[in-house]
C-alpha cells in the first residue's frame, strides 16, 4: 500500500480492550504518527479483583500487532486525589456519583491531555463511542453512530480546548463493525469481553468494596407514613430505586428506595417498580458544564435530557439562571437520583449537562 503522508503525533489511550485497539489502527491507516499510552488508574490491593497486568499484556499484543510503540503513565495518585476521593465525599452526603464521569474529566482529557501535549502530540483519541464536529471556531461533541453503544453521557464534561484536539476513530462505527476490523487485521484482543462496571470495583459487590472506605452506620427504614419495616447499615449503602439488599420481608409488591433523609439517618421506601414516590417531572442541577463554554442564550427552551447512561432520549423544557439549571420533562421519570448527571441534547449534539441536586413533582405547564 501506498505510504501516507503524515497527519501529525496523535496518542492514544490504549486499555487492552478492542475498541482502543481499533482506534489506534484506523489512525495509523489514516496517515497519523500513533503513540499508545497505557493508565494505569488504580492501585491493586487485590490481584484477583484487579486486571491491570492482564489489560497491560493485552495493551502491548495490540501495539505489536498494529506497529505502534506503547508507553505506560501512572496516574494512581491523580486518580485517587481527583476521582476517588470526590467518589467518597459525595457517597457520605448521601449522593450517588458517577466515577466514570469524574475519570474523563479529571484523567483522560486533563492528565492524559497534558501528558500528550508535553510529548509533542498534535492530537489525543480514545475509543470511546462518539464524535465531534467543527462548526466555526467551535468544536461540537455528538453522539456515536451506534446508539446502543453511544458514550457521549460520559464526555460531557470535557472542556473545550480539550475536546478540539481529541480523536473519537470508532465513533462512526457501531460495536459489531469494530469487531470485524479487529478480526480482519488480526488484532489479538478481538474476541475480548468489554469491561463492565466500576474500574476500582471489578465484580466485588459495591457494597462490600464501599464498606472498607465508608463505616457502618445503622438507622431506620420506613414507610413514607411512617412505619418502620426494617435497618439500614448506612444511608451511603444505597441509592434511589435501589431494590436489593432492603431485607424486608412481608405480603406485597417488592420495596424499593424512594429517599434518604440524612439528618435523621431515615431510609424511606415504598413497595412497587413504578410507585408515584418514585416517579418526578421535575428537577433541579447544579453546576451544569456548557460544551460551548458558554451557557446557552436563550434562559428557556425545549430539547431532550438523559438521567443515565443508556436511556433513550427525554424530551423536556429547560431553563437556567446562574449556576443551577431546572429540567421539566414531558413525562415523568423514575429514580432520579441526586449526584448523578443529567445530560441534554438537541438531536445528536451533547449540549452540555449537570450535576441532579434534587427533583419534585412539579408538571408541565399546558
Amino acid at each position: 500500500m501506498e505510504s501516507l503522508p503524515k497527519k501529525g503525533c496523535v496518542v492514544v489511550g490504549i486499555s487492552g480492550g478492542v475498541d482502543s485497539s481499533v482506534a489506534a489502527w484506523r489512525l495509523k491507516e489514516q496517515g497519523f504518527d500513533v503513540i499508545g499510552l497505557f493508565m494505569k488508574n488504580w492501585e491493586e490491593d487485590d490481584q484477583s479483583y484487579c486486571n491491570v497486568a492482564e489489560d497491560l499484556k493485552s495493551a502491548t499484543e495490540s501495539c505489536e500487532t498494529i506497529g505502534i510503540p506503547l508507553r505506560t503513565v501512572n496516574f494512581s495518585y491523580e486518580y485517587w486525589e481527583k476521582v476517588f476521593a470526590v467518589f467518597l465525599q459525595e457517597y457520605q452526603k448521601g449522593h450517588t456519583p458517577n466515577p466514570d464521569i469524574l475519570c474523563n474529566r479529571e484523567i483522560k482529557f486533563r492528565e492524559f491531555f497534558n501528558f500528550a501535549k508535553d510529548l509533542g502530540a498534535r492530537f489525543i483519541a480514545t475509543g470511546h463511542y462518539a464524535r465531534t464536529r467543527r462548526k466555526g471556531s467551535l468544536t461540537q461533541l455528538l453522539k456515536g453512530a451506534d446508539p446502543n453503544k453511544d458514550q457521549s453521557y460520559f464526555l460531557y464534561q470535557i472542556p473545550q480546548n480539550a475536546l478540539a484536539q481529541t480523536l473519537f476513530p470508532i465513533g462512526d462505527l457501531k460495536k459489531t463493525e469494530v469487531r470485524d476490523i479487529a478480526r480482519e487485521t488480526g488484532l489479538p484482543n478481538s474476541e475480548r469481553k468489554d469491561s463492565m462496571g466500576i474500574c476500582f470495583i471489578g465484580q466485588r459487590r459495591f457494597k462490600t468494596f464501599l464498606s472498607r472506605y465508608l463505616p457502618q452506620n445503622t438507622g431506620e427504614i420506613k414507610t413514607l407514613d411512617g412505619l418502620t419495616v426494617g435497618e439500614h447499615d448506612g444511608l451511603w449503602f444505597y441509592t434511589i430505586g435501589q431494590r436489593h439488599g432492603l431485607n424486608i420481608g412481608g405480603p406485597g409488591e417488592a420495596w424499593y428506595v424512594a429517599r434518604k433523609d440524612m439528618s435523621r439517618n431515615v431510609l424511606y421506601v415504598v413497595q412497587g417498580h413504578d410507585d408515584i414516590a418514585l416517579m418526578k417531572k421535575s428537577v433541579y442541577c447544579n453546576e451544569p458544564h456548557w460544551i460551548t463554554g458558554d451557557a446557552p442564550e436563550r434562559v428557556i427552551f425545549s430539547c431532550s435530557a438523559k438521567i443515565r447512561h443508556g436511556q433513550r432520549d427525554q424530551r423536556c423544557h429547560l431553563s437556567h439562571h446562574n449556576n443551577q439549571i431546572r429540567v421539566l420533562f414531558n413525562n415523568a421519570q423514575r429514580a432520579i437520583t441526586p449526584g448523578q448527571s443529567l445530560v441534554l441534547y438537541h438531536g445528536e449534539i451533547v449540549l452540555g449537562g449537570a450535576t441532579i441536586s434534587a427533583s419534585d413533582n412539579t408538571t408541565l405547564a399546558t
